[in-house]
């Protein structure tokens, strides 16, 4: 892991002493879909890195709560209309709970995080608002306002309006952006226009002043010296926010900005857009950590280094994912960037979810035993991977829980199926004769035979028989789960009861 061991020497030079913040941050707009992954689990893999050199640190999560509801998320009422510009911990939650539409985001958010094992401190910005903690970063902006005004315009190459302001004030519950007049910080007031024209007076330091985002951001990584800040690399543009929260850390809180580590998107599979949970487009967070096993999310995330756009695919991707993961976790001769890897995507975890056994298999098998985790133990144990039941028994059982939420959620269409509770009807007399040939045969199998044996005789058969291979297979898949495909058939004949078979392709009840 070249990419996070480049991160971590590169804060230790910076600071070669004392504790190391690793922050992340969001606002909770809306459903978290899985693109905000990246940044937590980038987080993770580098206090974990910075632990293992010996260093104290820890992982920051801001959540932008006091930020004004900007824009009405799919999937909510249009009557939401009404709650724009306010603060997001002042909304009321949609399912009439009586929390705020803050807490009503954070707690999917909050249960994924735990899933995953990440460790976080988690910072609620109405809070420290409301306490005063912005109150010294409010001031220091006010007092230097020439100054900030000058870094916006040099960085970011355009010309500030004459509505721009460096805050926002909370007039009657909703954050308005007002033209600043001065600030007495006897009292911890400051002097404002309010939309009527009218001078206005208000309290900085009980929350019902926040400053403007470009403003916000370098003020807490002031606060709460941050060292390193992960983010989407929307703000890494020239002249973006994290140039002007540079600059101004530089110009007017005389401080060092954190060490930035831009991240390219996770977006779906063949998509070109990053996910967004406003549009609703985004993956849930909270659906990854139900179909997948912590350990293969992290591993999604961190095998690839932050500078390159991931593609996730729910449908076709996970079989080949978690299949690979499996490889990856059964390799004896790791290298020591795998062992890292490794060690990064276990950290925290007692015992991995992920099994030796093929996840084809396990799918077929789980289903094949009508979802009943003991019944499909005892068809794996019919494959060839059978001796790998009794080492793995409690993994396995573990999987089979996220298999059965993956078939729920995302698997296609080809690959869920049911075994059939009576024999077809409409198949062809030659369908029906190759079928009672086939369960002859099936019959005089030996008690080892494997999916070659099944695969073989199908074939054998097929030769003696002037049926087009369509016919054949659209009829084993009939008989057995009444459909017109499935698994592969010989392998799937070879996990299945061989009585209940045999019976099956004979079309008896």
């Amino acid at each position: 892991m070249q990419w996070l061991n480049d991160i971590v020497e590169s804060a230790c030079r910076l600071a070669p002493e004392g504790e190391i913040l690793v922050e992340s941050g969001i606002s909770p707009s809306g459903s978290y879909h899985m693109g905000y992954l990246r940044e937590l689990l980038i987080c993770d893999a580098i206090v974990i890195g910075l632990e293992q050199k010996g260093r104290a640190s820890r992982h920051v999560h801001f959540v932008d709560d006091q930020d004004g509801f900007r824009k009405v998320p799919k999937g909510l009422p249009a009557a939401y209309e009404k709650y724009l510009g306010r603060p997001l911990c002042d909304m009321p939650a949609p399912d009439d709970s009586g929390r705020s539409y803050a807490d009503y985001a954070l707690e999917p958010f909050l249960d994924s995080v735990k899933a995953l094992g990440i460790e976080m401190d988690v910072i609620r910005s109405h809070q420290k608002y409301g306490q005063g903690f912005f109150v010294p970063a409010i001031e220091r902006v006010l007092d230097n306002l020439a100054e900030v005004k000058s870094v916006l315009e040099d960085v970011s190459g355009r010309q500030l309006d004459e509505q721009w302001s460096p805050i926002q004030v909370n007039e009657d519950g909703y954050l308005k952006k007002r033209a600043f007049l001065g600030i007495d910080k006897a009292s911890k007031e400051i002097r404002y226009i309010d939309k009527d024209g009218n001078q206005q007076t208000t309290a900085y330091d009980k929350g019902q002043v926040k400053l403007d985002w470009r403003l916000d951001w370098p003020a807490r990584w002031w606060l709460l010296k941050v060292g390193i800040e992960p983010f989407g690399r929307d703000h890494a543009t020239r002249g973006g926010s994290y140039d002007t929260g540079k600059a101004l850390m530089d110009k007017v809180f005389k401080a060092p900005a954190p060490l930035p580590v831009p991240y390219e998107f996770i977006n779906r599979a063949g998509e070109s857009k990053k996910m967004s949970a406003s549009a609703g487009t985004g993956i849930l967070m909270s659906e990854v950590v139900s179909v997948l096993p912590p350990e293969v999310v992290r591993y999604f995330v961190l095998s690839t280094p932050p500078d390159k756009t991931l593609y996730f695919d729910p449908v076709g991707g996970v079989t080949k994912l978690i299949d690979e993961f499996a490889a990856f976790l059964a390799k004896t001769d790791k290298t020591p960037d795998e062992a890292q890897l490794l060690a990064v995507c276990t950290h925290g975890i007692e015992q991995t979810v992920v099994s030796s056994v093929p996840f084809s298999l396990l799918v077929s098998s789980y289903q094949a035993g009508l979802k009943d985790p003991a019944r499909a133990l005892e068809i794996i144990r019919r494959s060839e991977h059978g001796s790998k039941v009794n080492s793995q028994k409690a993994v396995i059982e573990q999987e089979f829980s996220f298999i059965g939420r993956w078939l729920a959620a995302w698997a296609p269409d080809e690959v869920k199926f049911e075994l059939a509770d009576k024999p077809p009807t409409g198949l062809n007399s030659k369908q029906i004769d190759f079928l009672k040939a086939l369960a002859g045969k099936i019959a005089e199998a030996p008690a080892d035979a494997d999916g070659e044996w099944f695969h073989k005789a199908i074939y054998d058969l097929k030769d003696q028989n002037s049926l087009p291979p369509p016919d054949i297979f659209s009829a084993i898949y009939q008989a057995l789960i009444a459909k017109n495909q499935g698994p592969r058939a010989g392998w799937f004949l070879s996990i299945l009861p061989r009585d209940w078979l045999v019976k099956r392709l004979k079309l008896e009840s």
